[in-house]
């Protein structure tokens, strides 16, 4: 059976920013930087989760051809791949605060959800990436039904 997700990968353009970024500016630690010969196996993790990394993985072999790798940062910069991560904080507004001190571009200020607070920003390559703090308990679709009729 599965036990967990240890691994996911995220595209970026150059492994370099993606480190200031994603270290020097969200805080996240290199947990791997191997060249392979073939490619630069680079993650990073969260202090506080070091046992769940993110792969900044620049489109290309042995993934992908040449020809995919051009759609793949094509994508990217575009920011049609998706969310790249959804992170999670304690205090949403304050590290939008911070962050947006540090340079960072959000896409969205922090909003009140039925299932938190939470803002979003798009990296230097394009992929969106949100912030929330989680509302305690679960969350139903009837919170949604409410939001939704204003309440």
């Amino acid at each position: 059976m599965l036990t967990a997700i240890s691994h996911h990968s995220v595209y970026v353009l150059d492994q370099e920013e993606a480190l200031a970024f994603y270290c020097g500016t969200l805080g996240f630690e290199v947990t791997s930087d191997v060249d392979l010969g073939f490619m630069r196996w680079l993650t990073i993790a969260l202090p506080t989760q070091p046992d769940r990394h993110i792969m900044l993985e620049v489109p290309g072999p042995p993934v992908a051809s040449d020809e995919v790798a051009a759609q793949l940062r094509d994508l990217v910069t575009k920011g049609a791949l998706g969310a790249a991560a959804i992170l999670t904080t304690d205090d949403c507004r304050a590290t939008y605060e911070e962050l947006r001190a540090k340079g960072v571009e959000f896409t969205e200020e922090p909003t009140q959800r039925p299932y938190g607070i939470d803002c979003a920003l798009r990296d230097p390559f394009g992929n969106h990436v949100r912030i929330t703090q989680p509302a305690p308990g679960p969350v139903t679709a009837d919170d949604f039904a409410r939001e939704d009729a204003g309440g």
